[in-house]
């Protein structure tokens, strides 16, 4: 190779936005923000021992729901008993999580102080590993330093970190499995990979792409709501003499997903007989929302493991017939009142974005700290998802779809600010290049005086 082919080739190598995609992370510098950002989650848990769970209602806040499952799968109960006592099976909540816990149980102790340090673990891992997928998303879709940043503030930042070192529940799973999802969505596009990669994705990523929808499925099925729009942008970015077999490659994707699905559903139809693809508690959920009181937010001293009264019912009646009648109660009061439906999901929707109340006993100072942190967040993210929109940043519309699909569930039934979780590493990511951009205006506009200046 002669000295300026071997000067042409450092020149594309250096430009190549995927020199570095996620696998390669680990063997680049960035890679530091990975290792402290994990060594500082694992450390502030068991520092600040997070992991001691209280004993309220004998360990029910290790897990809640989840906990009560796992323990009944490590015993040898099945995937049953979501509350108190033993009420038979269940689908109260998607699977995923709770084998998962139940695993943690079967070799660490239920409801043990050894099996919560290693669940909260898991977790912090998790949300660590989010790291390298935020930094390939800024880097394909951005620059590298938008993905230094990006990833540097996952790494440190309190808020990116708060459920996975003291929440027992499917949070940092389903955002972990979301990033996974994006990453696979843009490679599958090509974003950010250098002229002349092949511009269609072949058959094993659409089946990788159906796996992961289906894993997401069973830690929060109210993300698939996004899934349609995934695949379609990724037939849409290929030539059109290709979307045939793009099309039949999304059926295989679709074929994965389903068959993954299949035995969850099988064995609730063998236990309910009744289809239940994935969870039965939508009705309940639909109620605690909407119901007489509500007031945009769920309404939880009526819940079946707070209410004794709506527990006995539950049990009396069954998951099914519980969960059917109180949202037919639900759906009445709605149609009776409609306006007020639309207020409390206009509530919901602001409740989403801009802070969720908390309990009235936390002090003033966290709490006004805290709405600070989240409103100033997701403005910053939206400020974010529009520049990017304005200068057609390449995957922005995807993004747009995202920020729009992911809470649309939530604004009509209920809202905590956890289900915000899976758009954070998108939210961190956008918020820094409105940040560099902002500096770039700034250095441009003062270059620019300064250039008059010296003139005059």
């Amino acid at each position: 190779m002669t000295s300026a082919g071997r000067a042409s080739s450092a020149v594309r190598v250096q430009n190549d936005p995927f020199r570095l995609n996620a696998g390669a992370f680990f063997r680049s510098p960035e890679a530091k923000a990975f290792w402290i950002g994990l060594f500082v989650r694992i450390a502030y848990m068991t520092l600040a021992r997070t992991w001691h769970m209280r004993p309220y209602q004998h360990d029910f806040a290790f897990g809640y729901e989840m906990g009560r499952i796992a323990r009944a799968l490590a015993t040898g109960f099945g995937y049953a008993d979501p509350f108190h006592g033993h009420t038979g099976p269940t689908a109260w909540v998607p699977p995923l999580y709770p084998w998962i816990l139940a695993g943690d149980f079967r070799l660490f102790g239920v409801y043990s102080s050894l099996s919560a340090w290693m669940i909260l673990a898991f977790d912090c891992v998790l949300n660590a590993l989010m790291i390298p997928g935020i930094w390939e998303i800024a880097v394909r879709c951005f620059n590298r330093k938008v993905a230094w940043w990006s990833a540097w503030v996952w790494a440190l930042y309190p808020a990116a970190m708060q459920y996975a070192v003291k929440w027992v529940w499917e949070m940092t799973l389903t955002a972990w499995l979301f990033t996974l999802v994006l990453v696979l969505t843009l490679r599958m596009r090509k974003i950010g990979d250098p002229p002349g990669t092949p511009v269609a994705p072949s058959a094993k990523l659409w089946a990788l792409f159906g796996l992961l929808w289906g894993l997401i499925a069973f830690s929060d099925p109210s993300l698939c709501l996004f899934l349609p729009v995934c695949g379609i942008w990724i037939i849409l970015g290929a030539p059109r003499r290709q979307w045939p077999r793009q099309i039949a490659s999304a059926v295989l994707a679709a074929a994965v997903f389903i068959a993954g699905l299949a035995p969850w559903t099988v064995r609730n139809w063998h236990v309910f007989h009744q289809l239940v693809p994935l969870r039965t508690n939508f009705g309940v959920e639909l109620y605690l929302g909407n119901g007489p009181g509500a007031t945009g937010l769920l309404m939880e001293y009526d819940h079946p493991y707070q209410a004794p009264d709506q527990f006995r019912l539950y049990r009396q009646m069954g998951e099914i017939a519980y969960s059917g009648w109180r949202g037919q109660m639900a759906k009445r009061i709605i149609l009776a009142d409609p306006g007020r439906f639309l207020l409390l999901s206009l509530k919901r929707a602001y409740y989403f974005w801009f802070s969720v109340p908390h309990p009235g006993d936390e002090g003033f100072v966290n709490e006004y700290g805290r709405n600070l942190n989240f409103q100033f967040t997701s403005l910053a993210g939206l400020f974010g998802l529009a520049l990017a929109l304005r200068r057609r940043v390449p995957a922005t519309w995807l993004f747009f779809w995202a920020f729009l699909l992911l809470p649309l569930t939530y604004y009509f039934v209920t809202v905590h600010a956890r289900f915000r979780h899976p758009l954070e590493p998108l939210i961190a990511i956008l918020a820094v290049y409105l940040f560099q951009s902002a500096e770039k205006s700034w250095q441009v506009r003062w270059f620019r005086h300064s250039a008059s200046g010296d003139a005059r």
